[in-house]
């Protein structure tokens, strides 16, 4: 069986390499390979998309970039350094550049505390000013993010979803921090107002000098705030390219796929049908397929998918893909349906 050749591409304020993230099942006798083998980095001033369905490793993966879950094997370097090689008090200066923002903004406020004791809570855990400065700038922040001080005293109950995300944003901002992971930081909202937030989040990278790693299985999100797109799927990468090659020119089975399921604003008599059903659901990561994880699903399925894992190739300048039949056309004809492979 071969092994897939390993990217060996530059450093950058995130780099990850050949990571593995494993829990043990319930019972103990098995293991759950949530990430199993990935690399990639993450240069600074970027926006890197990571789309795929759920069960693919999306957040396993948010959380591990910044230190919340410990790789099992592998590394994930922060601007070089290796944050599970530094001291108690090193870490946690070091934790401050590298934060999250999580998909609920309900769950991520606590509803006892009032919107500023949140916002401030950051630096009173660092023990930076004093009362009176760590409020001010926390409703300086509140109002950068769009919200009116007003708001400050108020408890996560009296918000809207819109509204209690922009404070999460704001309370990682307090910390200046260098990278933000956007875990489906747009899933739980009004679609009126994604795109308020989205612009949002595009404003203040350019005012912070941010770098995100935003985290979605919504296509359109990824491909409008996206410098490149990482695409998983079964804890591996199937592709990662430039935004828009990745959108308009995708090179893996399963990124069609993906982009088939679109939703296309036109009459239904304008449309034509590209929808590519993918049979079957996603396999159990406790025993993933042998060969190309995506072989009991993919509509161009041969032989060889099943006896050799495929290489992680770059087929274009810059992009990426482990498929053994993907040139630089695009991606292997339809040829058969998924659920003939097994």
């Amino acid at each position: 069986m071969a092994a897939p050749r390993r990217d060996v591409s530059e450093a950058g304020i995130l780099a990850v390499r050949d990571l593995r993230i494993l829990f043990p099942s319930r019972d103990g006798r098995d293991t759950v390979k949530a990430i199993d083998g990935m690399d990639f980095a993450v240069q600074a001033g970027e926006t890197f998309g990571v789309i795929g369905e759920s069960g693919s490793g999306k957040t396993t993966l948010g959380r591990a970039l910044v230190s919340l879950l410990r790789p099992t094997e592998g590394q994930i370097l922060h601007d070089g350094t290796d944050p599970e090689r530094l001291g108690a008090r090193a870490f946690r200066q070091h934790r401050r550049d590298y934060q999250i923002i999580f998909q609920d903004p309900n769950a991520a406020l606590n509803p006892r505390m009032p919107i500023i004791d949140s916002v401030v809570e950051p630096l009173e855990i660092l023990r930076e000013g004093d009362a009176t400065s760590r409020r001010q700038r926390g409703i300086a922040m509140l109002e950068r993010v769009g919200l009116a001080a007003e708001a400050a005293d108020r408890y996560p109950h009296q918000l809207s979803g819109g509204q209690k995300q922009r404070v999460n944003i704001a309370r990682v901002l307090m910390l200046r921090p260098k990278v933000i992971v956007c875990d489906e930081v747009v899933a739980a909202l009004d679609v009126s107002i994604r795109g308020d937030v989205l612009n949002l989040f595009a404003d203040l990278q350019r005012e912070f000098g941010l770098t995100y790693v935003f985290i979605t299985h919504d296509i359109s999100v990824v491909s409008h705030i996206s410098d490149r797109i990482a695409v998983t799927y079964l804890g591996k990468l199937m592709e990662l390219g430039p935004a828009e090659d990745v959108i308009e020119r995708p090179l893996h089975p399963y990124t069609r796929a993906l982009l088939s399921a679109e939703p296309i604003p036109l009459p239904s008599h304008l449309r034509v049908d590209r929808r590519i059903i993918l049979e079957g659901e996603i396999p159990s990561p406790v025993a993933p397929p042998s060969g190309c994880r995506f072989r009991t699903r993919c509509p161009s399925v041969q032989p060889r998918c099943a006896d050799e894992i495929p290489d992680w190739r770059e087929v274009r300048p810059g992009h990426r893909v482990a498929c053994h039949f993907a040139t630089a056309d695009g991606p292997p004809p339809n040829n058969q349906p998924a659920q003939a492979a097994s």
